[in-house]
């Protein structure tokens, strides 16, 4: 689950970032240089579908859980990211991809900017 969280708040992340590094990103790296990347960058047009899908319906998620894990009391905040978890959890399964498929995508588009574009441009 952290995996799922850290890949979340990097969805997140690509999302809020993507302006602003489209601005001051250094120049991509040489053709020749091959970046670590978890999964193909040709991801499937209906799995960018899905996990764009799926961006916004966990960061909606995450959003209304941040609001009410601030405002809970401290014996109720284990419970409530459990909870949240849980539903961001089912919003990526709900567009047909897995907890593994989702991080892969989004790891995968931190590191190439082909896959990020795509999968920005769905986010619009």
């Amino acid at each position: 689950m952290i995996g799922f969280c850290a890949a979340t708040l990097a969805a997140t992340g690509l999302v809020l970032a993507a302006p602003v590094n489209a601005q001051t990103q250094a120049p991509a790296a040489p053709p020749t240089a091959k970046p670590n990347k978890t999964v193909p960058a040709d991801i499937s047009e209906q799995k960018l579908d899905a996990a764009a899908k799926a961006v916004k319906n966990v960061s909606t998620i995450r959003d209304s859980y941040e609001q009410k894990l601030i405002k809970a009391p401290a014996d109720q905040k284990a419970k409530l990211a459990d909870e949240a978890s849980d539903a961001m959890e089912k919003a990526v399964k709900e567009q047909g991809l897995s907890v593994e498929e989702y991080t892969s995508i989004i790891e995968v588009a931190q590191n190439d900017p082909t896959v990020r574009n795509k999968l920005l441009q769905r986010l619009k």
